[in-house]
């Protein structure tokens, strides 16, 4: 048998490869896909509600933070009194009955703290001299998901 040059060049191939086109998706390759973009919105919903506690304790620090120096304002108003002793409380949570300067003082006070921070919010002012702290204590247990009180500690001098 003979061979002709045609068959001779012959390289072994059946011809140019005609690539095939995927004409639609699989039910897997949807499955998949949803599932993927179902994880990645829990993700996002968990980051959203995280964010919220965490907005949430700082507002509450910010106000407690405002509500330590409003007191001090106060006091400096009223520094003969303050300077005396009279606007030291221990950590209460009772809001005390007004009737002087300085039993207003702390009604307002403590009924701001109590009216932003929630109702088992306390406050306690120490001055010593002319030195005093101001302590604002308050259940923070929404942003950190558990039993913790957040205390806030102001130094100042009359």
């Amino acid at each position: 048998m003979t061979y002709t040059d045609a068959a001779r060049n012959h390289t072994g191939t059946r011809g140019p490869c005609v690539p095939t086109t995927q004409l639609g998706t699989t039910l897997i390759e949807v499955l998949i896909a949803v599932l993927v973009m179902g994880i990645g919105m829990l993700g996002i919903a968990s980051l959203q509600a995280t964010s919220l506690r965490n907005s949430q304790s700082s507002l509450e620090r910010s106000q407690a933070v405002i509500a330590s120096y409003a007191i001090i304002d106060a006091m400096r108003a009223n520094r003969n009194d303050a300077l005396a002793g009279a606007y030291n409380i221990t950590n209460t949570c009772t809001v005390p009955a007004g009737g002087t300067l300085v039993a207003n003082d702390l009604n307002v006070w403590l009924t701001g703290i109590q009216a932003g921070l929630g109702a088992g919010a306390c406050g306690a002012i120490n001055c010593a001299a002319a030195n005093c702290t101001v302590t604002v204590t308050w259940d923070d247990s929404r942003a950190t998901g558990g039993d913790t009180a957040q205390t806030v500690i102001t130094q100042t001098q009359l």
